[in-house]
């Protein structure tokens, strides 16, 4: 397990990116973090990063977004995990690529781990309007 801990202003969130894009290709990442806290900004900055121009959003009402073929994108807020689940979206999260879920909780991350799934956890938090913390866990 390694843990890392960024503390950033909004427009350094680049280095946190790079770190992501060079140490994690394929696999889960769990996003926590209240509302507005900036988990779809990451998923933006990665998918740029990544070399893809598709408009990134949030799935908060459709579920799931993919981005440039390999890059999904899943906000399990509105339905819980139970539905997500219910819908066969653990088998998506065997596509290579990568795969970020936001509001996955602890339930959602020993499922992906026992199942032997990569998975890094990212928790966001929100310190001043431009400036977030992030703590990161790989698992």
């Amino acid at each position: 397990m390694m843990k890392s801990l960024y503390i950033l202003r909004i427009d350094e969130l680049s280095v946190l990116v790079k770190d992501i894009v060079e140490n994690f290709k394929n696999g889960v990442i769990i996003l926590r973090g209240d509302l507005a806290a900036g988990k779809t900004t990451l998923v933006k900055n990665i998918v740029k990063e990544l070399g893809v121009d598709d408009e990134v959003t949030s799935p908060t009402f459709s579920l799931q977004q993919c981005y440039g073929g390999n890059i999904f994108h899943y906000d399990i807020y509105n339905h819980g995990l139970e539905h997500f689940i219910s819908l066969g979206m653990l088998e998506e999260l065997e596509r290579d690529g990568l795969h970020f879920v936001e509001w996955g909780d602890e339930e959602l991350q020993k499922i992906l781990t026992s199942a032997g799934f990569d998975v890094m956890v990212i928790e966001i938090e929100k310190i001043e309007d431009d400036k977030r913390g992030y703590k990161i866990c790989t698992l």
